[in-house]
């Protein structure tokens, strides 16, 4: 099958598979290709890179940028940004700090809620042990669902961990145009993730006019007529139009958010990526 998957996550972030294993996965599922797009981290493309030679898959080395727009969180998918150049790492990194940050006051808010929860237990259960790789709210609710304080992992989100539950903490964030900036910057080229969860289009047009090189127009969280629209806006604004599942694992039996190979775009799409990048370097 000539079908790529652009949005898959690994244990170098919040998912649940090794990056290795997920390229096993992406080949078993008959992908040519595939991308690798841990939240703010690029630790787990060097092993995705190495794992997809042996297998004969293309991988594609890419990250995925939470930044902040009008209140709302925003991601910005970077595909092919040089994840050794130092300004890029720095930057990666600062990301990461913010997390940190967050997490701490979360667990804080936790404690005042008479529920005990330890970096060393979220670390422990998100199984990181390199400073590059990125821990979040997921590996928190991991925890909670380990003490038998919540039955599920939406559970945990709901009741304290989503926007305006009980733990809730906003982290600072960069915006979407200097996440399109940093990636151009690094090399790569920049995709919208998801727009269809933000509820407000108008954020297409302006970092189209920012230096966006594409908009993720099919997803798995995404309704069939979403998809049909963002793909009509792709073509009016001359944006390359990517697929990904979102891949992140499986979990009591659900797999978080889709199945890998469950969105995929041509390979000609890769072509265009590369295209892309090639221009900002």
């Amino acid at each position: 099958m000539n079908r790529a998957d652009l949005h898959l996550h690994t244990t170098a972030s919040d998912g649940l598979l090794a990056p290795a294993e997920v390229v096993r996965r992406a080949y078993e599922a008959g992908l040519a290709g595939m991308a690798v797009t841990d939240h703010d981290t690029m630790a787990g493309v060097e092993e995705a890179l190495r794992e997809g030679a042996r297998v004969g898959i293309e991988v594609l080395a890419g990250v995925e940028i939470s930044t902040s727009w009008e209140g709302r969180d925003i991601h910005v998918l970077g595909y092919g940004p040089d994840w050794r150049q130092p300004l890029w790492q720095e930057r990666l990194a600062q990301l990461r700090e913010g997390r940190e940050r967050r997490n701490e006051r979360i667990l804080a808010r936790l404690g005042e809620l008479g529920l005990v929860v330890t970096m060393e237990e979220v670390r422990a259960a998100a199984g990181k042990a390199a400073a590059d790789e990125s821990v979040g709210r997921p590996h928190i609710a991991a925890v909670l669902l380990a003490k038998g304080v919540v039955a599920s992992m939406r559970e945990a989100f709901d009741r304290y961990l989503a926007e305006g539950a009980a733990a809730y903490v906003a982290v600072p964030k960069v915006t979407p145009q200097e996440a399109v900036a940093w990636i151009r910057q690094a090399g790569g080229a920049s995709v919208l993730a998801h727009p269809g969860l933000y509820g407000d289009d108008r954020l297409i047009e302006l970092l189209a006019s920012e230096g966006l090189a594409g908009l993720e127009v099919a997803h798995s969280d995404h309704t069939a007529e979403q998809e049909a629209r963002y793909a009509s806006l792709a073509a009016q604004l001359d944006l390359i139009a990517t697929a990904g599942s979102d891949f992140h694992g499986e979990r009591q039996g659900q797999v978080f958010h889709g199945e890998i190979g469950s969105r995929t775009v041509d390979m000609g799409v890769l072509t265009l990526l590369r295209q892309a990048w090639r221009r900002e370097r």
